[in-house]
């Protein structure tokens, strides 16, 4: 049996957040699975939180040479991803993405899925080089007429396998997205699951986010219980099941770490988004139920948050002459130092790139309870 607090430490340790480790940008993204990007910055902080020295102009390379791509995948979101990963999780995802993408406002304009497997051949030809979302959706306009351009190019833009191309800094995507096709390869279809797909994303799931069950791994991918199900029954003697805290099956790698439910978990401020916050059924592995709505807002904004003693903790925003630190329950004198040292190097890392990032968002903190504000 494992603890809950176990569970934590496994969550934290394979998401490289017990201690920064000195990985190439590449590795550490490989070793986290993913890391969101609806916000251009969120990948770079959540890399600032697991790299030893994190140097923000080797993910701009990353992104610029296409060995770490942005795309819509897990939970039909922007994820940066180890190009080398892209094909099978993109695979993993294709009943996901058909469902969603190719339904009711894909329909509304008159469009049937027969008719995205028409398209998409021509539209990845089109996107061989970068295109800005302008001229794909003239391209898109120009072969169904401006009527159903709207719905059409909603749906083709997360169904089709395109990558984000870099367009400008400070964080290599630009509030107007650009596309370029993913690469060579069979260009998806239907919505049929591919079971080797689907058995890699678990394992590489499993790697990354620790001990899990099904409801978890449904939830992290937004994939369907019973392919995970059939998927997990597979791979019967690669995964192992381990009894939970509230004794429920979940299923991990045999070799794979669990660090001591003591184990030391230094402070973080996490980014927008950050994908342990959202990768688990149960979120209570890293979020105390009772902060969930305070941090998960009901328009899917996942604000940045303080992380201490593993677990949520607050909420941090970068404001004029600091970082604006909010305590959802009295914090230690020491814990305060720690976060006070956190601050300190991400206004150095933000610095010279945008010193108040996510201010857009600042509008939640008038929606907060009374807490305990720190200027860090």
């Amino acid at each position: 049996m494992i603890t809950a607090r176990e569970l934590n430490r496994a969550a934290l340790g394979r998401q490289l957040l017990l201690e920064r480790e000195p990985l190439s940008v590449a590795d550490a993204v490989r070793r986290v699975v993913g890391l969101q990007a609806q916000h251009p910055a969120s990948p770079y902080l959540a890399l600032w939180n697991r790299v030893t020295g994190f140097d923000p102009a080797e993910l701009d390379a990353a992104f610029a040479g296409r060995a770490v791509v942005k795309a819509t995948l897990m939970r039909i979101t922007l994820h940066a991803v180890h190009a080398g990963d892209y094909p099978v999780l993109r695979a993993a995802m294709q009943p996901t993405l058909y469902a969603s993408r190719l339904g009711f406002r894909f329909a509304d304009a008159g469009l049937t899925p027969a008719d995205a497997d028409e398209l998409v051949p021509e539209l990845l030809a089109f996107a061989r080089r970068p295109r800005t979302s302008a001229e794909m959706r003239a391209w898109v306009e120009e072969r169904l007429g401006a009527e159903r351009t709207d719905g059409a190019w909603w749906g083709l833009r997360a169904y089709a396998p395109l990558h984000h191309a870099p367009t400008d800094g400070p964080w290599s995507f630009g509030s107007r997205p650009s596309f370029v096709a993913a690469g060579a390869g069979t260009v998806p279809v239907g919505r049929a699951v591919d079971p080797q797909a689907m058995r890699t994303l678990i394992l590489r799931y499993l790697a990354g986010f620790g001990p899990a069950s099904v409801a978890d791994v449904a939830q992290f991918a937004m994939v369907r219980r019973a392919p995970v199900r059939e998927a997990l029954r597979a791979l019967d003697g690669t995964v192992e099941q381990v009894q939970g805290p509230d004794g429920s099956t979940l299923f991990d790698l045999p070799d794979a770490p669990r660090p001591h439910a003591e184990t030391p978990a230094p402070p973080r401020l996490m980014a927008m988004w950050d994908s342990v916050l959202l990768a688990y059924a149960d979120r209570s592995r890293v979020i105390p139920p009772a902060y969930r709505p305070l941090v998960i807002r009901r328009n899917g904004d996942v604000l940045p948050t303080l992380l201490v003693d593993g677990y949520v903790a607050g909420v941090w925003r970068p404001v004029d002459g600091g970082v604006e630190a909010t305590a959802f329950h009295p914090l230690s004198p020491a814990t305060w130092d720690g976060l006070a040292a956190e601050a300190q190097s991400l206004r150095a890392f933000l610095g010279d790139r945008e010193a108040e990032v996510y201010r857009r968002y600042h509008h939640w903190w008038a929606k907060l309870p009374e807490a305990e504000v720190r200027m860090l």
